[in-house]
């Protein structure tokens, strides 16, 4: 056990490397090339934050443990918004962009509700729903090309004002792909350093397999949103903040659980309803922020209300 908990600690310090240079690279990366941060936070930031749900998910599915891979997911899905995104904004408020909450929001919403749909047909997601999944992630990724080109006159339309920004020396493009590629690998295996050895150290406590999946697993695979966010929130980079939750989100639901029930069929378990239906109200929360005065902004005040309905969502599902 004391083996475990020093490979938790070396994959928290992976964990947080990886993301200071993922965020450093992508952020260069979008100045330079003058592409929006909210498109590289939907992209590559999400990307690279996701692969330990990715490959958590996969590995369960080929094992035979449709819980673990559900849980997974779904848990991580709920922490990202309620837990990360809450910390995220605590430490520093979040400015929604014309396009995220017209957009974003709405499409993470429709998508929730499509997968919860198509877990209760027959309950299971076969091979046909699953190719469904990875078309709308395909569908998802032509529309953050599109806004990459168009997102910058989309959201000039209701900015009333133009925030200076400091000056930084430019950075070679060889450098910051250097920067993200690190960044990525570092997050890879941190996260599979730190979930391995937490499950390792959650069994040897007792605890169920559903329980695993929806606290220690997916707070372990959420580890790398959870750094990624709050590096960005703390230099004041709400757009890969939030971009990156938004992202993570929509592809654990349509990427990781598409090509995990692409390879083998997911059976699904109907108490997970309860799961999904906090998160549909989390993701729902979100969309009205935008309207609550001071309008467009998240503020502090907002992600304290988060953080205690995770904290309430995990004293209902201790006592289930």
């Amino acid at each position: 056990m004391l083996e475990s908990i020093i490979l938790i600690i070396v994959g928290f310090f992976l964990l947080i490397k990886g993301a200071d240079f993922l965020v450093e690279g992508s952020s260069n990366v979008a100045k330079k090339f003058h592409i929006p941060e909210i498109i590289i936070g939907l992209t590559i930031v999400s990307i690279g934050t996701s692969m330990p749900e990715l490959f958590v998910s996969i590995t369960s599915a080929l094992d035979g443990y449709s819980d673990m891979a559900i849980g997974n997911v779904v848990g991580s899905n709920v922490a990202n918004l309620l837990l990360i995104l809450g910390v995220s904004t605590v430490i520093h408020s979040v400015k929604f962009k014309r396009e995220t909450r017209l957009i974003e929001i709405p499409l993470c919403l429709f998508f929730t509700v499509v997968f919860l749909g198509l877990c209760n047909i027959g309950q299971d997601i076969t091979r046909a729903e699953a190719i469904v999944l990875i078309l709308l992630f395909v569908l998802f990724i032509i529309y953050t090309i599109v806004m990459a080109f168009k997102g910058e006159k989309f959201d000039s339309k209701d900015d009333d004002e133009k925030i200076e920004e400091t000056e930084e020396n430019e950075k070679s493009t060889l450098r910051n792909v250097i920067y993200i590629i690190i960044g990525i690998i570092a997050l890879k295996f941190g996260g599979d350093l730190t979930v391995n050895n937490a499950v390792n150290v959650a069994k040897i406590v007792g605890l169920s397999e559903k329980i695993i999946s929806l606290t220690i697993l997916a707070i372990g695979t959420s580890l790398p949103e959870l750094v990624t966010s709050v590096s960005a929130a703390m230099k004041g980079k709400s757009d890969i903040a939030i971009g990156n939750i938004l992202g993570s989100n929509i592809f654990n639901l349509l990427l990781i659980i598409g090509v995990s029930a692409l390879i083998k069929p997911i059976t699904y378990n109907v108490s997970y309803n309860m799961d999904m239906c906090v998160l549909i109200i989390a993701t729902f929360v979100l969309a009205l922020f935008p309207s609550i005065p001071p309008k467009n902004k998240m503020t502090r005040f907002n992600g304290i209300i988060y953080l205690g309905l995770y904290v309430g969502y995990m004293v209902i599902l201790f006592n289930q």
